[in-house]
């Protein structure tokens, strides 16, 4: 992937000034170390940073059509760019380059804004049209690729990252209340919101046009569900038959994202959907198999038992990074400089130093299992839902919710505390099981208590529930659909989009230069799946039932039968146990807790004690650390000294007195 970046004027025909664009662009330099291009004509300016994998000497981009009438800039990857580009010949259009890039301006030029829906890809574009006067951007269906915009003094800027926004920005940067309360609610802000006041991202299948002063946007595709049992796939076909077909979209999915002119690589967590894309890579790719894995020294968390089994099982050449605690906190400045977001947990920390030893291995690419448990059920919230609309049938039931205990064996439910226990964490909502985010709900109540750190004035600012927003926001459908339809689509909108693949995923990939590509999350896929009854996603209580029957012919019965085991990363013991991190100190001091303003000092410094006493060991608990740790630390770095950080950290790039040199001055 790369990084993309320009301003439109929109009410003035002002050409954007040469050195604007070059500012905004050093800021993603990150995401394409190997090549910078520009482009200015009329009321438009572009800029590109280039990660080169297809055509690596004729991809430079911008890239015109023959009489330049129309430019694109572009990042990401369009998969089946073969094939449209024969089909394209086939119409008489002539290519200079062999790029995907290409293929997408002659896919414009031939239907409009309908091109996108030919494309089969990740991708953020911008394409301008010099006749008509008009910019196109345009983002992938689930969001894997980054956009954002703001509009100010009568431009409007965008960027693969709001750090290239905020450096040609006339606006000081400031943290967005109601967006932080969503996102500690929901693990995300909602919808088209950022945590930066005034700045919006280009949502997932979604396409913005700016024409004649005027900025419109419409979505060209969505996550969609059948309304009945009539219209589910499987009604008139068998098990065997959904399998195969399973299988072999599966096949040409994770084939088409092994087309690179580099290497490619792959993740290899040890769990049923990375196994399941290396096994595949394994007996279907052209390409040889090289795989990556991330173990922790906490053994409650590693996987690396798992791992090596099928590495031995598959031969494969492969290298595993042990993530220690320390790591953590040593590298959490950068982590949260790449995600420009409040986090939850510390789990981006250790993505992104395996990305790391990705990139020192001599990789840009890498293929990962991300998005298998969203779009084929696999998660425990799917199951824990489940049971908990069982128990809201007979909600005084004594038995009922005691079946979470086979969900949860870990959780210390005795007989003296098992129904106030339940009750507490899973019961809320318990007695409305017909709203469609039910299945969100005691996540959400988790998540939300960090808020009780607030301070007074951001308490008094906030104004609509965070649960009305999204309820604004999601599909006129959702009621219509399915109960485990309905809990797939909300973690699709808003974990996994706005946080698995953005703060977790391509954040910390393009920290390092390295791109992801994810055979699970092509659309051809997802539109299969979610035509398919929830009887083939969860059979009883076994989740991503038909990828098991799909993949068993693969992999060990240890790997299709093992107990789901959720990535997760230590949080509190990383800042605790080793080092003298004196940032931690100072963030959460209550000077500074004080002067940035969002939570409560005297709350702070008492959960501060519970923390440094190691009386701080519940999820919640971790999660209020890494919350008010994260949101002091993101402004910090973005309101109280922007610049001083965008200077520290891009003098840490590597190879900064070549091209980056050269782009900034």
């Amino acid at each position: 992937m790369c990084g993309i970046t320009g301003i439109v004027n929109i009410k003035h025909n002002k050409p954007p000034e040469r050195g604007e664009l070059k500012k905004m662009v050093a800021m993603l330099y990150h995401r394409g170390p190997d090549d910078t291009g520009f482009y200015i004509d009329n009321n438009v300016g572009l800029a590109h940073a280039r990660l080169s994998i297809i055509d690596i000497n004729g991809g430079h981009q911008p890239i015109h059509d023959q009489n330049r009438n129309t430019c694109i800039i572009f990042n990401g990857e369009i998969f089946n760019y073969i094939e449209l580009r024969n089909e394209l010949i086939k119409d008489g259009i002539t290519f200079k380059t062999k790029t995907d890039t290409e293929v997408i301006l002659q896919l414009y030029n031939k239907y409009g804004t309908d091109f996108v829906s030919y494309l089969n890809g990740q991708f953020s574009i911008a394409i301008w049209d010099k006749n008509n006067k008009r910019l196109i951007l345009a983002r992938d269906r689930v969001g894997i690729t980054p956009l954002f915009y703001t509009i100010e003094d009568g431009r409007l800027l965008f960027a693969s990252e709001i750090k290239a926004i905020l450096a040609n920005s006339k606006n000081l940067p400031e943290i967005d209340l109601p967006a932080l309360d969503q996102l500690l609610t929901f693990w995300t802000p909602v919808a088209s919101n950022t945590l930066f006041k005034g700045i919006y991202e280009v949502k997932p299948g979604e396409i913005m046009t700016v024409e004649k002063g005027n900025v419109s946007s419409r979505s060209y595709w969505e996550w969609e569900y059948p309304l009945s049992k009539n219209e589910y796939y499987d009604v008139e076909r068998s098990e065997d038959e959904i399998k195969e077909e399973l299988h072999d979209k599966l096949v040409e999915a994770t084939n088409i994202r092994l087309r690179s002119d580099v290497p490619v690589a792959a993740y290899l967590s040890g769990g049923l959907d990375s196994s399941s894309l290396v096994s595949l890579i394994h007996h279907h790719g052209n390409v040889p198999l090289r795989t990556f894995s991330l173990s922790f020294s906490d053994k409650s968390l590693d996987e690396s038992g798992y791992q090596n089994q099928l590495i031995e099982h598959l031969n494969a050449e492969h290298s595993s990074l042990v993530c220690k605690e320390n790591d953590i906190a040593d590298n959490f400045e950068r982590t949260i400089w790449h995600a420009e977001s409040t986090i939850l947990r510390s789990a981006p920390t250790p993505m992104m130093l395996l990305s790391g030893l990705v990139n020192e291995s001599g990789y840009k690419v890498v293929l990962t299992g991300e998005g298998a448990d969203e779009v084929f059920g696999g998660y425990d919230i799917f199951k824990e839902a489940k049971i908990r609309r069982f128990w809201a049938k007979n909600a005084n039931s004594n038995f009922r919710p005691l079946l979470l205990k086979k969900l949860y064996p870990y959780l210390d439910i005795t007989k003296s505390n098992s129904r106030s226990y339940l009750e507490a964490f899973f019961g809320v909502g318990i007695n409305n099981p017909d709203v469609s985010y039910f299945s969100h709900l005691p996540r959400w109540q988790t998540t939300s208590k960090s808020k009780s750190f607030y301070s007074d004035e951001v308490s008094s600012e906030l104004g609509r529930d965070p649960i009305r927003t999204l309820e604004s926001s999601l599909h006129a459908d959702i009621k219509n659909w399915d109960p485990l339809s309905q809990s797939q689509y909300i973690e699709a909108k808003t974990l996994m989009s706005k946080y698995l693949l953005s703060s977790q995923g391509d954040r910390m990939l393009m920290a390092n230069s390295v791109e992801g590509r994810f055979p699970f999350l092509d659309h051809n896929i997802i539109e299969f799946a979610n035509k398919l009854s929830p009887r083939l996603k969860m059979k009883v209580l076994d989740e991503k039932y038909i990828l098991k029957k799909s993949m068993a012919r693969y992999l060990p019965e240890s790997i299709i039968k093992r107990n789901k085991q959720p990535y997760r990363a230590p949080d509190i013991p990383s800042f605790m146990n080793h080092g003298n991190y004196e940032f931690v100190d100072y963030l959460t001091s209550d000077m500074c807790i004080k002067d940035y303003g969002y939570f409560n000092p005297e709350k702070v410094s008492l959960f501060m004690k519970k923390v440094r006493k190691g009386r701080a060991t519940g999820y919640g608990d971790n999660m209020a650390f890494m919350a008010i740790l994260s949101t002091q630390m993101l402004h910090n770095q973005f309101v109280e000294s922007f610049q001083e950080n965008a200077n520290y950290f891009l003098s840490k790039l590597h190879n900064k007195d070549s091209l980056l040199k050269k782009v900034v001055n």
